[in-house]
């Protein structure tokens, strides 16, 4: 049965190690969608590290932008969908902004409508910014509020919420 699941929390909470056993353990192929990119040598060693300790056997999607196309991609190539899971939406939604508002807005709006349809499993992994104090700039604020308004879409369209704190779960939905 196909599962859309949102795992939330703070930095370094433990949330992608919590969304990576959750996907292992659907025992369904798995593609992990990535939408980092290696801005700088300390961000490729991150993205190197989180490569290294993923399964083998999972595949990978580098996309930083156009999340919708790859769900929409999987869904049109096969009749068995894998596990996407999606890391990570703060990530994503920082390189929304510096692609400007118009592709900010296809973008997003293109993505939601893509979770909603897809036919299999979907994990997707996100910061709560919400809980810290408000941005001193312009740019800092608008981050914290649209990734808020994004997570709370999300939140709608998943059958499960998990806030990762201190690496233990708690179930907010489902």
């Amino acid at each position: 049965m196909a599962i859309k699941l949102l795992v939330t929390g703070g930095i370094r909470s433990g949330k992608t190690a919590m969304a990576e056993q959750r996907a292992q353990a659907a025992e369904e192929p798995v593609v992990y969608v990535a939408t980092a990119t290696a801005g700088d040598e300390e961000m490729a060693q991150r993205i190197r590290r989180h490569q290294q300790q993923r399964p083998a056997d999972w595949g990978l999607k580098e996309e930083p932008l156009r999340l919708a196309s790859v769900l929409d991609d999987w869904q049109a190539e096969t009749a068995n969908p894998p596990l996407l899971l999606i890391d990570c939406m703060s990530l994503w939604l920082s390189n929304l902004l510096f692609a400007g508002d118009e592709v900010f807005d296809q973008e997003r709006e293109a993505f939601l409508r893509a979770i909603e349809r897809y036919p299999g499993s979907v994990v997707v992994v996100t910061n709560e910014v919400g809980l810290g104090t408000i941005g001193m700039d312009p740019l800092t604020r608008r981050f914290a509020d649209e990734l808020g308004w994004l997570n709370q879409a999300l939140a709608q369209r998943c059958d499960e919420v998990v806030m990762s704190v201190a690496g233990l779960p708690l179930t907010l939905k489902g």
